[in-house]
């Protein structure tokens, strides 16, 4: 591929001999596209002729919208690394942050970072008291993809609270409320909960309800959830988080779908059917990644489920990074909770889902695809790097469980429906220039457990905005990314 300089507003940029994959479900076909500014102008048969136009011949490579990460925790990642490597090497263009109940914003500098706050990077990025003002950084500073942001819950409460181990009082979720309300109406599309942790799990379903209030009649929100619980007694977490959703006049996007622990393993199809049915009574959808391990904070609870554990991070024993829990605790000669206390505060990647249920929840029509990835973990589990290319590589080529055109839908136009993007996740003219070229052939996942910071392979272009930002090797140091906005 040409490595042309990025045209400026007024110039146009033809991709020509490309293979489009639309974004929409529909079958590929060959076309070129061409750019102006930050928008797709129009869609030419091949072998077009545009005088004055750039050009970028993409030999047979794929052409699709820019993959919407739909499950990140890069809030404080775009301002500290706003190259986004990670992801703009997959064919990433736009994050969607927030999740899990935990957001940089609002918590105010000095507040105490409790886990799992403290995955989403240093002391130092907690700096944004409201949430407008860390939209603001980021708008001052743009990185190199398009963030969609939503509130966390957690977050709240430590704004509002000073002792998260209890419910919250009726004026305490009265603060919470005007915090989220000041959020909504600085643009984020709505909040998430994780009442899995500990800064959030003594929160009442009423609490939620009451604190969320402020997003009901302004349409299009998001209530993204963590389950209360995604092993035992997920059917009761999946109906709390759908009367939440009820109660909010929200959409529900059941994060991360999965079944935890082998006594668990094979019911996604009960879940799976519980998530349709209610989809034909509200709206509802889903995330996954397509790996068989999870990562979080260290938490026995999750090490006695997994048949594996390996080590992310930990403060208090470095050397513990990359390690396998089972083998440190053999050498060490410790029990669970002394290995606990050693190692905390600590992250760790569980390997405790069954890959058929990781399969079936990702081959579901109403699932996005979303990393979940822990960008400041030192050894961060692979799906950081590589979810969305190991999607295009296993799935669609070596496993056939999805075509390329599914596949594509789920990274682009599903995700873009389902967050209310009227102007992105679709090729087609007028939509603004979010865009990937990859080798459908050649695409692959090169991150792995052992070995998890790789850039993909087979990404040959990125565009967001227009303008290029990933040139097939490295980062162009271009960022054009915007906070974007409901609609």
């Amino acid at each position: 591929m040409a490595d042309l300089a990025t045209p400026s507003a007024q110039q146009q940029l033809l991709l020509r001999g490309g293979t489009v994959i639309d974004g929409s479900g529909a079958p590929p076909r060959r076309a070129d596209v061409l750019i102006e500014g930050d928008t797709i102008a129009d869609i030419l048969p091949p072998g077009s002729e545009i005088a004055g136009a750039g050009v970028v011949e993409l030999d047979g490579l794929a052409l699709a919208p820019g993959f919407i990460d739909s499950h990140t925790h890069d809030d404080g990642y775009l301002l500290a690394h706003p190259d986004m490597v990670p992801k703009v090497s997959q064919g990433v263009t736009t994050v969607v942050t927030g999740n899990c109940g935990v957001s940089l914003a609002p918590v105010p500098p000095g507040s105490p970072l409790p886990q799992p706050l403290d995955l989403l990077g240093p002391p130092e990025l907690f700096r944004y008291a409201s949430f407008s003002s860390w939209m603001d950084a980021l708008r001052q500073t743009p990185a190199a993809v398009n963030v969609i942001p939503l509130v966390g819950h957690a977050s709240l409460r430590v704004s509002a609270m000073d002792d998260l181990q209890r419910a919250a009082t009726a004026e305490e979720c009265d603060t919470m409320r005007q915090l989220l309300a000041e959020a909504l109406d600085a643009g984020a599309f709505g909040m998430s909960t994780g009442t899995f942790y500990p800064p959030a799990q003594h929160a009442t379903t009423q609490e939620i309800i009451d604190i969320g209030e402020t997003m009901r009649g302004r349409g299009g929100m998001v209530y993204a959830v963590h389950l209360r619980d995604e092993s035992d007694r997920i059917d009761e977490a999946i109906e709390e988080a759908l009367e939440i959703g009820r109660a909010l006049t929200a959409r529900v996007v059941f994060s991360h779908h999965k079944l935890a622990g082998e006594r668990n393993h094979g019911r996604s199809t009960q879940t799976l059917s519980r998530i349709d049915e209610a989809g034909a009574m509200q709206p509802v959808c889903l995330d996954c990644h397509p790996y068989p391990a999870t990562s979080t904070m260290l938490r026995l609870d999750r090490v006695r489920l997994a048949s594996r554990t390996l080590i992310a991070w930990s403060k208090n024993e470095p050397s513990a990074q990359g390690r396998d829990f089972a083998d440190l605790q053999r050498e060490w000669g410790l029990d669970d909770e002394a290995m606990l206390q050693r190692l905390a505060p600590a992250g760790a990647i569980y390997f405790l889902m069954d890959e058929r249920d990781v399969e079936r929840i990702l081959a579901h029509p109403r699932t996005m695809v979303g990393s979940d990835g822990l960008p400041f973990d030192p050894h961060p589990h692979p799906r950081q790097w590589g979810t969305f290319t190991r999607v295009l590589s296993r799935l669609v080529r070596d496993k056939g469980l999805l075509t390329l055109e599914a596949a594509v839908h789920k990274m682009t136009g599903l995700a873009a429906s389902n967050y209310g993007l009227v102007d992105r996740g679709l090729l087609r003219p007028g939509l603004r220039a979010d865009l990937v070229a990859f080798d459908a052939q050649r695409v692959t996942d090169l991150a792995t457990f052992d070995n998890p910071v790789q850039a993909s392979r087979g990404i040959e272009g990125v565009w967001v905005n227009g303008q290029r930002v990933w040139d097939g090797q490295r980062p162009t140091g271009l960022r054009p990314g915007k906070v974007l906005q409901r609609h």
